[in-house]
């Protein structure tokens, strides 16, 4: 974020006032973030990143300004626990221990936002990258613990469930759930259940994706912010459901 002073002069009883305002500047998305990108994939070894080393730094530095906007517009709808734009960002070093492709580094640029408190569960994503960004949240790898406990909750309160996926503002932003599905019901579960399709599901996320020329609008960072905002009937019914027993008592 770019603060730029203001500075006014006004006369008031004969005594000269000097007033120092500061106006915040919304980072945005420049299209050399894009360029950027660009060139790495063409480039992607750690030669030409080293000798380009500079030009990674300047636009690292834009993201962490756009980032910081997104936090601050997160702040005014949910607790988040990320301190600032700067943690929020991943590292666009790969690691490719037990990774096919040994291209040394991402070809975008993502961020991640933690919510606070162990009552808020879920978290959020994003990724910039050409012809391909997009915010997700949801609970992309539940412990076995988790896991259970939410099918245990599609199985009692699949109706509940069914109302909050289909409605039109959910379809409307991120169409349907994603995620990783078993091929059949998982154990303990009957395969003939009328939600069998939700509790096959493995991962539990709800994706929204931007074009271009939407990452370049000056006021992208509060639209991302307002599609994070639109998870929240998502990660309220997990939070209560992940924070309770079968009979609804807290376990925190």
């Amino acid at each position: 974020m770019q603060n730029e002073p203001i500075i006014l002069i006004f006369i008031r009883k004969s005594y000269l006032y000097i007033v120092k305002f500061v106006w915040m500047k919304s980072a945005k998305i420049e299209k050399s973030s894009f360029d950027f990108l660009d060139k790495l994939k063409k480039n992607n070894n750690r030669e030409w990143f080293a000798e380009h080393k500079e030009l990674y730094i300047s636009e690292h530095l834009k993201m962490i300004d756009f980032a910081d906007d997104v936090l601050e517009e997160m702040r005014t709808h949910d607790h988040i626990e990320t301190v600032s734009g700067k943690a929020s960002l991943h590292r666009i070093y790969k690691d490719t221990r037990f990774s096919k492709d040994k291209t040394p580094y991402k070809n975008n640029w993502s961020a991640s936002f933690r919510r606070a408190t162990k009552e808020n569960r879920g978290g959020y994503y994003l990724q910039i990258e050409k012809g391909n960004t997009f915010i997700a949240g949801g609970f992309f790898s539940p412990n076995k613990e988790d896991l259970l406990r939410i099918r245990q909750d599609i199985d009692m309160n699949h109706e509940e469930w069914t109302t909050l996926l289909q409605h039109k503002d959910t379809i409307q932003t991120f169409g349907k759930l994603q995620g990783s599905q078993l091929a059949t019901a998982p154990k303990g579960f009957e395969k003939d259940h009328p939600a069998i399709h939700l509790l096959r599901y493995k991962q539990f996320v709800l994706e929204h994706y931007f074009t271009d020329e939407e990452v370049f609008d000056p006021n992208f960072s509060k639209n991302v912010s307002e599609s994070f905002k639109k998870l929240r009937p998502f990660f309220d019914l997990m939070s209560e459901i992940l924070t309770t027993n079968l009979n609804g008592e807290s376990i925190l």
